[in-house]
């Protein structure tokens, strides 16, 4: 038997086993030593191959794919430094909780430490950012070889999806000649042809006991709050919001929780508290004694600190996936329990109540505050927070909106609020980071249509290269661009206190026109010159394919005055309120 024979058998189990295992997206980057996997997974009818030249674009991309789509996204390099350029994205979804398959080509052992090109050590190149890690054993066509490879794969893709979710990572080396011998009968399989090991995954859960103890311990708190952060899991929605129509407890929603766009909104859903959470007056007379946590920790940083200011409340940290998400150190219990499946138990034995004084007062406080933002609309010059404010009104019905980080997000929190339009907001909330968002919206953008995406000048970029991947694979995309050239977040930080330093380091005016980067990707691109021209473009994006891109220029300075003043304003009116004057 022949190298490529060998070669061609066990690369061609793996990879029918790859899309038996419900992977049907692969992003490719070209490379040498990879040739064999990625000419041999082209060649699979049920896999679709996503060609993305630089990997670091690459592996955000296939984050969004996986983000979108829910299902491990595949990668694949060749060896060297391609596979390091991965890290970021890897990262993030280790973070996020997104199922990633990481192969990477490497050079066989005896090319290994002797100076051969392209050869660096992959051996657990990501670290601890990875589920697993698998050095994979040199292809050979035997029937325990074969079997091998099939059962890694399926271990693999059931361990990138198994709850939390994340990466793993598959090293695969690989000798010359690798050029596979393709054939009609690449993937058919000797044994076992529907799968060579199912893998049937569970989710943490209690005993009946538990949830009725915890119900039973829950009637005793009159003052409680439910906190969800960023979470997407099927029924979660439903099964909260029935759990705080129980107790009569508000529910703090994050924008990435799915709940504030939902065509059955709630009353108990409380969609202004970054705003009204600054003022100490509010803060003092919603003090709970119960908090109960779903999801990642949330975007604002005022509910954060209220938190923490609360830690003499019983706090119970609900998380299916075992993580340790507290990093105030205020948690009093850790509960490792599927998010939906606790509600529903719990719901089952909590005493259903018909009114509460507490959840009243929260829920007037957010429509007074509400009111108050919604003086963003009669700003007449382009503003950050009233492109904010008027989305949920602009974008059509069951869109995808994917939100830059810096004050993209931060503004999405203060000006989205609830609306019945299904609009799935999606963001990479991990690490935090702005690189790759435009790579990783439109990996989400193959999956979820239409997609807008609104992002910061400098996250623009820092992500230029991703803009290939609408050019070569058609994708449609919709980006607002909010240019207030440089960093607009840090106006709002401590180190705005010192003008010494302060633009150089942190403002970072880049003065780009990003018109011509635009154009070099066949994209469309408008500049908004007012709110009518920008409703204008908008419209004209729904009729429009392929990459478009509208430029909303905004000045840093009146951006942090206007929030300066609308949160003054809201602080005025909680004192008003709270003291029982006219209002």
């Amino acid at each position: 038997m022949n190298h490529q024979e060998g070669l061609t058998a066990y690369l061609s189990a793996f990879v029918a086993e790859l899309a038996t295992a419900g992977v049907t997206d692969v992003v490719i980057s070209p490379g040498s030593r990879s040739t064999p996997l990625a000419m041999i997974i082209a060649e699979h009818p049920d896999l679709r191959v996503h060609v993305q030249i630089d990997e670091r674009s690459a592996g955000f991309f296939a984050l969004g794919v996986a983000k979108a789509s829910k299902k491990p996204a595949a990668l694949l390099c060749t060896s060297g430094t391609a596979a390091a350029n991965y890290f970021p994205a890897i990262i993030e979804a280790s973070i996020s909780r997104v199922p990633l398959i990481v192969m990477t080509a490497d050079r066989p052992h005896e090319l290994r430490d002797v100076g051969a090109p392209q050869a660096i050590d992959q051996i657990n190149l990501y670290g601890k950012n990875v589920k697993w890690f698998v050095e994979m054993a040199p292809p050979e066509n035997t029937e325990d070889m074969i079997r091998y490879a099939r059962t890694v794969c399926a271990r693999a893709a059931a361990t990138a999806i198994g709850y939390p979710a994340g990466p793993v990572h598959l090293n695969f080396p690989l000798r010359e000649p690798l050029i596979p011998e393709l054939h009609e009968h690449l993937f058919e399989s000797a044994e076992r042809t529907s799968g060579y090991v199912e893998i049937l995954p569970g989710k943490l859960t209690m005993h009946e006991g538990i949830f009725k103890k915890i119900a039973e311990q829950m009637n005793s708190f009159k003052n409680g709050i439910i906190v969800c952060g960023p979470i997407e899991e099927e029924g979660f929605a439903e099964a909260v919001i029935d759990l705080a129509d129980a107790l009569k407890f508000p529910v703090l929603s994050d924008p990435l929780s799915q709940l504030r766009s939902r065509k059955q909104s709630s009353d108990l859903t409380i969609d202004a508290y970054d705003t009204f959470l600054r003022s100490e007056e509010a803060r003092n007379a919603l003090k709970p004694d119960l908090i109960i946590r779903f999801g990642a920790m949330p975007v604002s940083k005022a509910l954060t600190t209220y938190i923490k200011e609360n830690r003499n409340a019983r706090q119970l940290v609900i998380d299916g996936g075992g993580g340790w998400r507290d990093p105030g150190i205020t948690a009093t219990e850790m509960i490792y329990c599927d998010e939906t499946q606790f509600c529903q138990s719990v719901s089952m034995y909590v005493d259903r109540r018909t009114t509460s004084p507490q959840l009243e007062k929260w829920q007037t406080i957010n429509a007074l505050t509400k009111d108050k933002l919604s003086s963003i609309r009669d700003v007449t010059e382009l503003s950050e927070g009233k492109l904010f404010f008027q989305l949920a009104d602009m974008l059509p019905e069951g869109a995808t909106l994917f939100v830059g980080n810096s004050m993209p997000i931060r503004d999405l929190d203060t000006f989205f609020h609830l609306n019945g339009k299904n609009i799935r907001v999606m963001a990479n909330r991990g690490a935090n980071g702005i690189d790759g968002t435009i790579s990783t919206a439109l990996g989400a953008a193959t999956v979820s249509q239409p997609l807008y995406l609104v992002v910061g000048d400098l996250t623009f970029y820092h992500d230029l290269n991703g803009l290939l991947a609408a050019k070569m694979h058609n994708i449609d995309i919709n980006i607002l661009l909010i240019n207030n050239n440089g960093g607009g977040i840090f106006s709002f930080l401590p180190q705005a206190d010192h003008p010494k330093h302060f633009e150089v380091l942190f403002g970072t005016p880049v003065d780009l026109d990003f018109k011509h980067a635009v154009k070099m990707y066949n994209g469309s691109y408008e500049k908004a010159e007012d709110w009518n021209h920008f409703t204008v473009v908008m419209n004209q994006f729904k009729e429009r394919s392929g990459l478009k891109v509208v430029e909303v220029t905004t000045a840093r300075d009146s951006n942090l005055q206007e929030h300066r003043e609308l949160w003054n304003s809201v602080s005025r009116e909680m004192t008003s309120w709270l003291s029982g004057e006219p209002q």
